[in-house]
């Protein structure tokens, strides 16, 4: 009887290797036990070492232009020489004396007053005047002034003109207006004319002094006044100039006899001129 026999079929297909399997959860734990292992290093040395967080500060702070233009670690750089750069220098109010400029320089200015300094064109070069005797500090928000523009707001005037360098003399109202209303719309009207022109340089001008004083107006008021106009000043970032000191008797502290028409009642044109030589001889460059 013959054998049978099996036949064994092999496929032409290759078997196929076991594939591995990706555990992508395996590979967030190895990530976060590196992550702690790092981190724990960085805080045992952060609070072993006094001056760790320190020098981590300082390498970024001594990285400096090359000449060739690239940026990198120069190990040459001294860090004092890095920590010790010196910082601009800060404004001074009120101005302090300077270098006289030439007359031409009233040719960039204009001047928001009241009747204080409003025949101020009459004796000097300082013509572009905006003001009225109706404009005093109190109510230089919302007086309206004629101009080229029209008859409207002191703001809006300088909107318009948008001058190079202003000055304001304002507190035709000293002894009638309470002072806290006087500095509170002064400071308005200086915030909102440096925010809109940031680059106009702002000088404010100290009242001057009275030649006597009276049951409302006297001279220590004004004093008082003044030293709140040099607050605004140094709070809004902008100039002050003390046309007070300017124009006193230096014995009495009152205006000087020479800066006051006894027949008008007003400043003199001698003051006028004072005040002119005082503003040229206290700018910023």
């Amino acid at each position: 009887m013959a054998k049978k026999r099996t036949v064994r079929h092999i496929s032409s297909k290759k078997r196929s290797r076991p594939k591995v399997k990706f555990n992508f959860g395996m590979l967030i734990v190895i990530f976060i036990l590196s992550f702690a292992l790092c981190f724990g290093l960085y805080m045992i040395a952060a609070n072993t070492q006094d001056d760790f967080l320190k020098d981590e500060k300082t390498k970024k702070s001594v990285v400096q232009e090359q000449p060739d233009g690239n940026t990198e670690n120069n190990p040459e750089t001294e860090i004092p020489e890095v920590a010790t750069q010196s910082a601009p220098a800060a404004q001074v109010n009120p101005i302090p004396q300077s270098e006289a400029v030439d007359a031409t320089y009233f040719d960039s200015c204009c001047l928001v007053t009241d009747s204080t300094l409003l025949a101020m064109g009459d004796y000097t070069s300082l013509n572009d005047i905006i003001g009225s005797t109706e404009l005093n500090a109190a109510g230089c928000l919302n007086t309206q002034v004629v101009s080229d523009y029209g008859t409207i707001k002191v703001y809006e005037i300088i909107q318009f003109k948008k001058p190079h360098i202003l000055y304001l003399m304002l507190g035709s109202d000293i002894g009638t207006s309470s002072v806290d209303d006087m500095i509170s719309s002064y400071s308005a009207l200086v915030d909102d004319l440096h925010d809109y022109l940031p680059d106009m340089r702002i000088y404010i001008m100290q009242l001057p002094p009275v030649i006597y004083d009276t049951e409302t107006v006297t001279n220590d008021l004004i004093n008082q006044y003044n030293s709140k106009l040099l607050d605004i000043a140094k709070k809004t970032g902008v100039y002050c100039i003390d046309t007070n000191t300017a124009l006193k008797a230096t014995a009495e502290g009152r205006l000087a006899d020479e800066y006051w028409n006894s027949e008008t009642g007003t400043l003199s044109e001698a003051a006028y001129k004072k005040i002119s030589d005082y503003i040229r001889t206290h700018t910023v460059p």
